[in-house]
């Protein structure tokens, strides 16, 4: 990087939305004389992708293959452990930058108020996530005593949530799961999983490939139940003029054929755990059990519906029961409020023009920006964060030239070291060369233990508690299991 630095620039934020952010930046005709620094409030890098994917997705290690590059090529420093908001303020990052982008992303779940919902065995699917991939804010113990589980949504996170509680735990050890949520699943008594979706196959939100993963899980039976299929004018337009569509309801309508052939095989012994796929379900009640059970989830309420000929629903006053002990709502993430920054509670979102976040009065703050979930809701995939960061740094870098310049020699004071500033109050920062190290150890952990039963090996390890993350990275520790 050149020497010559006459803009600084903070990104907030160090998921999949802020590395794309950096990246961008670093790559513009001007990328060469600004100075970046990724902010992050675990002492880890990658965000969601890290702490919000299911662990045997295979996406994910061609995710961060993309996001380490961006990284490991050097331009952007990574500075993590920093809680923004306690550790760092607004008004102290635009003492030291010229402008800030806020990449937080939505890690909370949406809200689903049906009655029950409170209920202990009522879970929120984003902390089970948290939880099977060791994020290190949240406990090491989940409540797996449950025989009858329901997951409530018709997306990726829906069929992720449900294909780790239907897995067997061994089949996982591929994986970088920590030790506590191998032996917490290992120890589940599950024999069925129910997954919900208010409207029909045809409507789904997860894709084809999340789908297929269910298919692979040994030991689990896929179920379906033929009264579900209903499609309607809407429906079989969408089947025509959408591939994605076409090949999840294809690959729905096929399981169907195949599970009637399976039933009547004599023969053919049933595995030991059941995924049920039910469609045209919308939940209207977690029903509380008696006695000893009272206050616990015991069973869930939902209301047919039908479809409209438009692809939506309409309830049919059928209600049904089925029997549960735990339920899990997968309808959606929410954002959190940031400090001293516009938010939309109603949506979960920053204010914002194209990026540029928007003051009470409606006016663009100078030097504010957001980009990811945190910006336009918890939708879209990979591609629409690369677009979307596209869209703000390229408002950025149009008001670049009315913005201070605090990398110019004449401010170079001002803007001092912020690392210096957070570790003169105690905050442990880590850095890009500190990932490199917890990488290398993780990886270590997963050598070291052992060879599983199908000859292959573990590839990590996730460490998961906070300080030894922090340890590792910033000084190093012997390897152990």
């Amino acid at each position: 990087m050149s020497t010559d630095i006459t803009h600084r620039i903070a990104v907030v934020g160090a998921g999949p939305a802020g590395v794309y952010a950096a990246d961008i930046i670093a790559r513009s005709e001007q990328g060469e004389h600004i100075a970046i620094d990724l902010f992050d409030r675990y002492p880890a890098p990658f965000g969601l992708i890290r702490y919000g994917v299911a662990p045997d997705h295979p996406r994910i290690k061609g995710i961060i293959k993309a996001l380490h590059n961006v990284m490991d090529r050097g331009g952007i420093r990574f500075i993590g452990n920093v809680d923004y908001g306690t550790d760092i303020t607004l008004a102290e990052l635009q003492q030291h930058y010229d402008a800030v982008i806020f990449s937080t992303g939505a890690i909370d779940d949406a809200a689903l108020n049906i009655e029950g919902i409170d209920l202990k065995g009522s879970f929120g699917a984003a902390d089970f996530v948290s939880w099977y991939d060791g994020h290190p804010d949240y406990p090491r113990e989940w409540p797996l005593e449950a025989k009858e589980i329901a997951v409530i949504g018709n997306g990726n996170v829906a069929l992720d949530v449900a294909r780790v509680l239907s897995k067997h735990a061994d089949d996982l050890l591929t994986t970088e799961i920590p030790d506590k949520v191998y032996q917490g699943l290992a120890a589940s008594p599950v024999t069925d999983v129910h997954v919900f979706g208010r409207r029909g196959p045809a409507q789904v939100k997860f894709t084809p490939l999340e789908l297929r993963e269910l298919a692979h899980s040994r030991d689990v039976d896929i179920v379906l139940h033929a009264e579900d299929f209903e499609f309607d004018e809407a429906s079989d337009e969408a089947i025509k003029s959408n591939n994605q569509v076409k090949t999840m309801v294809n690959t729905l309508t096929n399981w169907l054929v195949e599970q009637e052939e399976r039933d009547e095989d004599p023969q053919r012994q049933p595995a030991s755990r059941r995924l049920h796929l039910h469609f045209l379900h919308s939940p209207v009640e977690i029903v509380s059990g008696e006695g000893e059970r009272e206050g616990h989830v015991d069973a869930i309420r939902l209301e047919r519906q039908e479809l409209d000929g438009t692809g939506n629903v309409r309830g049919t006053g059928e209600v049904l029961e089925y029997p549960v002990q735990a339920v899990y709502r997968a309808v959606g993430y929410f954002g959190s409020p940031l400090a001293d920054i516009p938010f939309d509670a109603d949506r979960g979102v920053i204010p914002h023009e194209a990026g540029r976040v928007l003051g009470e009065d409606g006016a663009p703050l100078p030097g504010v920006y957001t980009t990811g979930w945190i910006k336009r809701g918890p939708v879209g995939l990979i591609g629409h964060t690369k677009g979307d960061a596209l869209e703000t740094v390229g408002c950025l870098l149009e008001d670049l030239p009315s913005l201070p310049g605090r990398g110019a020699a004449d401010g170079a004071a001002e803007a001092g070291d912020i690392v210096e500033l957070l570790e003169s109050r105690g905050v442990q920062t880590t850095s890009w060369e500190g990932w490199l190290q917890l990488d290398e150890h993780e990886r270590a952990l997963g050598e070291q233990f052992g060879e599983l039963p199908d000859g292959t090996t573990r590839e990590r390890v996730k460490v998961v508690e906070r300080d030894e993350m922090v340890g590792v990275s910033r000084q190093g520790s012997a390897v152990r299991v």
